[in-house]
């Protein structure tokens, strides 16, 4: 089952949610700011991410600059609990299944949570189209 940690007055969210029903892809919600991410849950997060924790920290939020902080020198337990006790130090949205995780909203991206069937078939019919115009370019159309 696919997680999105969101927030309601997130854009990207918003984008990341229609998709998901547009493709009737089941998923879960969670508000971060109403129902705050569990020591377990960040570390689960942690486990998934490719840059570890600059991939999840919004430098950008008000919040960060307040801290004043040095992601780089701090430990893992500090930055766990750092984001329990301040989730809106997270960068939305945040999907993620059992083996991927996405932090924000990008279109090509977010296909990874389709199923393998569906992936699949895209895959065949965007490489026959592809095909396709490369042969048709040569094509001479006779016009009367």
């Amino acid at each position: 089952m696919i997680t999105l940690f969101s927030s309601p007055s997130c854009t990207s969210c918003r984008k990341a949610k229609l998709w998901l029903e547009n493709h009737n892809i089941p998923y879960i919600e969670r508000d971060v700011n109403k129902e705050p991410l569990r020591a377990e849950e960040v570390k689960e997060i942690l486990r998934l991410t490719e840059d570890g924790t600059e991939e999840l920290i919004s430098k950008r939020s008000k919040i960060f600059s307040k801290l004043n902080l040095d992601l780089d020198s701090m430990s893992i337990s500090k930055f766990i609990e750092l984001i329990v006790n301040n989730p809106s130090l997270l960068k939305r949205p945040i999907i993620m299944d059992d083996h991927r995780m996405q932090v924000g909203y990008n279109d090509d991206e977010i296909r990874r949570f389709l199923p393998r069937d569906i992936r699949q078939r895209e895959l065949i019919r965007a490489t026959f189209k592809a095909d396709f115009e490369e042969k048709a370019k040569d094509l001479v159309v006779e016009r009367d």
